[in-house]
């Protein structure tokens, strides 16, 4: 142990970082234990779970001045701050939309905190926002960006606009409507939404929510239920739709066909969902089970000859379509697309066809099929990359949006009878792709299985043992992290000094379908942690970097895997950022919508199993407390985040402060009037990831 003291001192003061230990504020240790299956286990942070107590606001405030003190030490701080911010200043422009013989847009002239829908004619042959006409601009929403657009939908005639929005961050939403006629927003307001957007039928829509709880931030969700509103009437008499009476911790869902003959209603658990639907042309409109599985998902397409076109996963690990025959809605689907070697990722309608978009090894790839189910063609993209679509069943008006780790999002125009692209929009940034390499390994785990990872640097790149690294990962629910530009997450400045970014696909995503998610949950969640700590050494054992030059950055259940491998291997990081992080896993269930994630983690009262598996490596709970050196971390949280709360982050921060882990400093930045990261202005972003940075380029003693 002495000696590997001995060697991280020496690793440390060679980048020149100072390890005298910081004054962390005092943070009261109680005597709360819980019992598990015989086991007790001390909460002594129980008291920070409140955040609306003064004692928790007191240590919030207190925590901020320290952190905030340590990064305005950093000398280059101001510098990465204008890079990104020099990054972020470029026109971004979403996929193009047509509604009743008009095209929407947003845009954003580069540094706005939100983007601007705007609304031209459907046969404009460019895009320009000088030109359009505004319909809705979210910066006057809120004076300091922190009202966010979540959703918009267009009434089947075109005349109304229902958008839902979302106040600092918070997963709790709110519903206005306005009338494209007049440009005037209604009355109508709908509070308490979660989860959700506006599927209209007729003069009104479905929406889903919660009754009004008592505390906005950390009750338990229970009891979803979709709601119909009226336009015109007050949203106390909108009437439920769909519910469960006995199963509160069910999400519901309704979606509505394009001539609305059909609606259908989603019946979630958290993992797949049970899909029902309900001809309103049946002289006694009721709802039809189509698929009734949990275990699945199960996913309307579009309706089309005749047929409703599902995509689901039910037999088919990587994914296919299946069809319904609308007058037999109690016969069995038929396959429309079956399962192909790659993992079908997304599909829509387009022009009487389908485009379908697969991702093999974690990029995308697009092909148009017919209303047969054969293979026209594929379409050709830009590069390795992700791709998003839009279109209408009875249109040929297709349009694409893509990007790459260097490749801004671009807007295409696609022929779908030609099979040819046309750029339509591409934004100037303030670097030259041409100058960074995009490189995809792959390397092995602790088991062998093969794990992809993007590597992003400078070209002329020298492997000589000592580049610093940034490593991100997720690994959870089914969720594939495919290629995007990120003015924000890539450290264009530690790159620009010959850093090297890498984003690893670890097992616990959807990048090779079901089967590649269920190896990293529950009992098997370890793998996604040993993926992790494989690409460390991969990059260390190919000559890329070596120990304590490789910072670890993960969000969310990306906060959770840098919490767990820091504790099983901080020998390996220089710096480590777990942000908005699930580190309570024994509690993580008792909070807000915390119990949809048991299907990905299982719960510490299943069973004794499933709770000692958890304690294992929760991190929280596995902090070591005997002198092992740490590298230095900032937690990162929101006071806002109704998602995972804060308490994770606040009571992670305070036993690592209380814990014998050496000098490095062991931080937390809490953001305020923010919540787990959606629609976060933009102001808000460069400001965190300007932190962040600083804080990983210090620390990894990069010369700026």
């Amino acid at each position: 142990m002495k000696h590997l003291i001995a060697i991280m001192a020496i690793a440390l003061a060679s980048q020149g970082i100072a390890q005298t230990k910081l004054n962390y504020p005092a943070a009261r240790r109680d005597g709360t234990v819980d019992n598990y299956f015989g086991t007790s286990v001390p909460d002594p942070y129980r008291w920070l779970e409140d955040d609306n107590s003064a004692e928790t606001a007191q240590w919030v405030k207190a925590e901020n001045a320290v952190t905030q003190a340590y990064l305005k030490k950093i000398p280059f701080r101001d510098k990465v701050r204008r890079r990104i911010t020099e990054l972020a200043n470029y026109e971004k422009m979403g996929t193009p939309f047509v509604v009743k013989g008009k095209m929407y847009f947003f845009f954003n002239d580069g540094l706005q905190n939100q983007s601007v829908l705007y609304q031209c004619d459907s046969t404009a042959t460019t895009l320009d926002a000088k030109s359009s006409r505004v319909i809705l601009d979210p910066n006057k929403l809120s004076t300091d960006g922190t009202v966010a657009l979540q959703q918009l939908n267009f009434s089947h005639d075109g005349r109304y606009l229902a958008y839902v929005i979302t106040r600092n961050g918070s997963d709790w939403n709110e519903i206005y409507v306005i009338d494209l006629t007049t440009g005037r927003q209604l009355d109508d307001h709908i509070v308490w939404a979660k989860f959700t957007d506006a599927q209209w039928l007729g003069d009104g829509f479905f929406y889903s929510a919660y009754d009004a709880p008592e505390d906005a931030k950390s009750s338990k969700n229970e009891y979803h239920k979709v709601y119909y509103h009226k336009l015109g009437t007050p949203q106390s008499d909108d009437y439920v739709e769909y519910r469960s009476m006995t199963n509160p911790l069910l999400f519901y869902q309704a979606s509505v066909s394009d001539d609305e003959r059909f609606v259908f209603m989603w019946e979630s658990g958290g993992d797949g969902n049970s899909l029902y639907v309900k001809d309103l042309k049946d002289r006694n409109p009721h709802y039809v089970c189509l698929a009734n599985d949990m275990k699945y998902t199960n996913s309307p397409i579009g309706i089309d000859n005749g047929k409703i076109y599902v995509m689901t996963n039910a037999g088919a690990p990587r994914w296919k379509i299946v069809a319904y025959d609308i007058n037999r809605l109690n016969a069995a689907p038929v396959d429309f697309v079956p399962e192909q070697e790659s993992v079908l990722a997304g599909a829509q309608m387009a022009d009487h066809k389908f485009i379908l978009t697969y991702d093999k090894d974690a990029s995308s790839h697009a092909f148009v099929y017919d209303l047969t189910g054969r293979c026209l063609h594929e379409i050709a993209l830009p590069a390795l990359g992700s791709v998003d679509f839009s279109s209408k069943k009875k249109s040929n008006q297709v349009f694409y949006r893509f990007t790459s780790y260097t490749f801004p999002p671009t807007i295409y125009s696609y022929d779908i009878d030609a099979n040819r692209s046309t750029r339509l929009f591409a934004p100037k940034i303030a670097l030259n792709p041409a100058d960074y390499v995009t490189e995809q390994v792959f390397y092995p785990s602790k088991d062998g299985t093969k794990i992809p990872m993007f590597l992003i640097y400078k070209k002329g790149l020298k492997r000589d043992g000592k580049r610093p690294v940034f490593l991100y990962g997720y690994g959870g629910f089914n969720i594939s992290m495919t290629p995007g530009f990120s003015y924000s997450r890539t450290p264009f400045a530690m790159l620009d000094r010959g850093g090297i970014c890498a984003y690893t696909n670890l097992r616990g995503g959807g990048e090779y379908g079901e089967e590649w998610h269920e190896a990293g949950t529950k009992l098997k969640k370890q793998n996604v942690f040993d993926d992790f700590i494989a690409a460390a050494e991969y990059l260390i054992k190919e000559g890329y970097t070596a120990k304590g030059k490789i910072a670890c950055n993960g969000g969310s259940n990306g906060g959770l895997l840098v919490g767990a491998v820091v504790n099983q291997r901080p020998d390996l990081f220089g710096a480590a950022v777990p942000q908005v992080g699930v580190m309570d896993m024994l509690r993580y269930h008792e909070f807000t919508i915390g119990w949809n994630w048991a299907h990905d983690y299982g719960r510490s009262d299943d069973n004794e199993e499933m709770f000692r598996y958890l304690l294992g490596y929760s991190p929280l709970h596995t902090i070591r407390n005997d002198g092992t050196p740490y590298p230095p971390i900032m937690v990162t949280t929101s006071d806002h985040d109704d998602r995972v709360v804060p308490a994770h982050s606040f009571k992670y921060a305070a036993q690592l402060q209380y814990s014998n882990t050496g000098n490095a400093p062991k931080l937390i930045r809490i953001d305020v009037n923010a919540g787990h990261g959606h629609g976060k202005p933009i102001s808000k972003v460069i400001d965190e990831y300007t932190d962040i940075q600083s804080f990983i380029m210090y620390n990894l003693g990069v010369k700026y």
